[in-house]
């Protein structure tokens, strides 16, 4: 799938030398992506109230003739994934289902998660891994769901040999414990609507400390991606008004399998030790 996301990279590695119309047409762009091949010109100039003329220089900027030449080759991005079936199935009524409360509920998990896996980029996620494995510390930061999930990532990541922590949310803030992280560690932010502004500020810290920061974020315009050396977009719509944890939870268990698959020594060595102590703990009982 590594055409589908050349256009992305495009866009998101000329982002910083974009102007301020050309920004918001690169934020229009990535988070409507899979739209792109079925808009016009016009439309996309009306949605981002933004000229047609902008709209042209835009993807003249990104390296294309004109407009019509980037939506083609998006238009055979994405007929290329859609040839590769590269997408779970969802629960339908062939059998009769009734259509209730846990069915929708499930149907928007299934499609969060087949839509997280076909757009997190590859290259992203294994540079993710390789941050990880680099860092001398690893630290995790999130507030409301987030902080919970940020615990689940620190913990999981801990039990394959890699030093984590995550920033407690109690006696000390956010800004505070980040006096403590150096440019030897890494910091993984999750992020989602509303965004909370410490997690945000956080990141914006650590940078300005030269700490690598990793965004979990829903997407590629959210507010700490400015401060992030990499983002995983993650789906995370619900029907209720809070975010869907179950992409970002098979996110941080893809994480934690490919991060054990390449510590194999030290994750021996956690789950020698752990099997050590259980059965010391048996033989005292």
């Amino acid at each position: 799938m590594a055409r589908y996301y050349k256009i992305k990279n495009r866009i998101q590695d000329n982002y910083d030398s974009l102007s301020k119309n050309h920004k918001i047409l690169a934020n229009y762009f990535i988070d409507n992506f899979d739209n792109i091949p079925f808009l016009s010109v016009q439309q996309i100039a009306e949605a981002t109230l933004l000229s047609v003329a902008s709209v042209v220089r835009f993807a003249q900027k990104i390296g294309f003739n004109g407009y019509l030449e980037m939506r083609e080759e998006i238009s055979l991005n994405l007929q290329e994934l859609i040839n590769k079936k590269d997408f779970f199935t969802i629960v339908d009524d062939e059998n009769n289902w009734k259509e209730d409360h846990l069915t929708l509920v499930a149907n928007q998990e299934i499609k969060n998660i087949s839509e997280t896996v076909n757009s997190i980029d590859p290259q992203n996620f294994d540079k993710s891994i390789k941050m990880i494995l680099q860092a001398k510390r690893v630290f995790t930061v999130g507030l409301g769901v987030s902080y919970m999930l940020a615990e689940i990532l620190a913990y999981q990541i801990s039990q394959v040999g890699i030093a984590a922590t995550n920033f407690s949310h109690s006696h000390s803030s956010f800004a505070e414990q980040i006096l403590h992280v150096n440019n030897e560690d890494l910091l993984i932010a999750l992020s989602f609507p509303p965004y909370s502004l410490e997690t945000i500020e956080s990141a914006k810290y650590a940078k300005q400390r030269n700490v690598k920061v990793i965004a979990i974020t829903d997407k590629t315009s959210a507010p700490i991606s400015r401060f992030s050396d990499v983002q995983l977009i993650v789906k995370t719509e619900n029907m209720l008004f809070t975010n869907s944890f179950s992409a970002i939870s098979v996110l941080i268990n893809a994480i934690t399998t490919e991060c054990a698959l390449q510590n194999r020594i030290e994750t021996n060595k956690i789950v020698d030790e752990l099997n050590r102590i259980v059965d010391k703990t048996k033989f005292c009982s």
